[in-house]
């Protein structure tokens, strides 16, 4: 059976067999816990309480601070031991609240109470997302509540689930299709009731038939969600990449997904919101998969945002005794961070620890020539991008060719361009940091 697919993209091998079959596990933190209050797009939360401060499991501890932006809830119960700067797992440092966890994650009152959903309106359902402090769990991490209120809600016709988890070695999201499938479901029904002529769409990936089983029996009594098989392939996750595959159309530079009658969701983030909305939990955990070719005991856990990211490394049985660890990625290997320690947390949107036994990149670097001007790189750009031209113009520093004639703030930084490169050079590094240059310049 051929399946639906999108232009261009990659083949890298999946290693998903490492992590996908072991049994998900609560791991309960040891230490300190650390909240980043800046883990979504936007604006940071503003802190809403100070250093001394008795906390319990599911209280706010940071508020948003406007429009785009997102409540922090603590994940575990005990005293506020600093809000002072650390390092994130992107390298830099952000104002953190430091929680001194006193090991017994006691619930504030009130979580975890069954609540009746059926006599909820719209604004309701948006306000418990919101106060939740649900964010996009596939890694994007945009405020999920601003997601869901668009400008007109009754023109969107497509609310699609991303359940595609394209990134080699993740397998947090397999693992949930296929263990919690009723509650992504109802995610997806609560969704729905803020978009009157919208149906739902899961769309899942060839490789995952145990996820596809699972998520297609969860919704076999409703006629207005469906599952859809699609190829397997990377980057797919993409939201652009997810529309056309889904509906057919095109989404052009410089549109959202609402412009074209569609809502895209990460299945994490639906299963997140039935919690919030029907058993009164905010967002404190999240699975989170530790694999790579140098883990003793690769496995996806259920873990407590604001877990040091060394105390789920050691969860997984630390680091091989006959590899040395070349690299430490927060995420996968195409799109995920290098990290340079592992006493980081973990935020809202991480999903994967991934240590490898050798630095790809490092081999690439050693092999590196002058661009053989294939033209591969543009033959696997998922929206239609011109790599090797974005390339000469930002080696050139000519932003002004690069942002408005190459649409180069359109790219995602999936990585396809530099996968596919035979001459081995950093593309999607050289794009980060145009971007980044761009961006800053603009902010002045």
């Amino acid at each position: 059976m051929s399946h639906k697919t999108f232009r261009g993209g990659v083949h890298p091998d999946g290693h998903k067999d490492l992590s996908k079959d072991c049994p998900i596990e609560e791991f309960l933190p040891k230490g300190e816990l650390v909240f980043p209050v800046n883990q979504h797009i936007g604006k940071p939360a503003k802190p809403v309480v100070k250093k001394g401060d008795p906390v319990l499991a599911g209280q706010l501890i940071a508020e948003a601070d406007g429009f785009v932006s997102a409540n922090i809830i603590s994940s575990c119960s005990g005293k506020v031991k600093a809000i002072e700067e650390r390092h994130t797992v992107n390298g830099g440092r952000a104002t953190c609240i430091v929680i001194e966890n006193d090991g017994l994650f006691t619930l504030a009152p009130g979580v975890g109470t069954e609540h009746d959903d059926t006599s909820m309106s719209g604004p309701q359902i948006l306000d418990a997302i919101k106060a939740a402090g649900i964010v996009g769990l596939g890694g994007a991490g945009f405020p999920t509540h601003v997601k869901l209120a668009p400008r007109n809600p009754e023109q969107i016709d497509y609310v699609i689930a991303n359940g595609s988890e394209c990134e080699p070695y993740i397998t947090c999201d397999d693992q949930l299709m296929r263990t919690r499938s009723d509650g992504i479901v109802e995610g997806m029904r609560l969704v729905l009731r803020l978009f009157p002529n919208a149906k739902g769409v899961i769309a899942i990936e060839d490789n995952k038939p145990e996820a596809i089983a699972a998520m297609t029996k969860a919704c076999a009594s409703d006629s207005n969600i469906s599952v859809l098989e699609v190829k397997a392939k990377y980057p797919e996750g993409g939201e652009r990449n997810l529309i056309g595959v889904v509906t057919g159309r095109q989404l052009r530079f410089g549109q959202l997904p609402a412009d074209l009658g569609c809502v895209v969701c990460n299945v994490s983030s639906l299963n997140a919101i039935y919690r919030a909305v029907c058993k009164s939990e905010p967002l404190m955990t999240r699975l989170f998969t530790v694999s790579g070719d140098a883990v003793v005991k690769p496995h996806t856990m259920e873990v407590r945002i604001g877990t040091s990211c060394r105390e789920l490394l050691e969860a997984a049985g630390g680091i091989k005794p006959e590899c040395t660890a070349k690299k430490i990625l927060c995420g996968g290997p195409m799109m995920g961070i290098a990290m340079s320690t592992l006493d980081v947390p973990i935020a809202k949107n991480n999903n994967a620890l991934t240590v490898l036994a050798e630095d790809e990149v490092e081999l690439a670097e050693n092999q590196m020539t002058a661009c053989l001007r294939c033209g591969r790189c543009g033959h696997v750009c998922p929206i239609g991008l011109v790599p090797q031209m974005m390339a000469e113009a930002a080696e050139r520093k000519d932003y002004e060719r690069y942002e408005k004639k190459l649409y180069g703030l359109d790219c995602i930084a999936c990585g396809s361009c530099t996968y596919i490169c035979p001459a081995k050079r950093p593309l999607m590094q050289l794009f980060k940091q145009t971007k980044a240059s761009i961006m800053a310049a603009k902010r002045k």
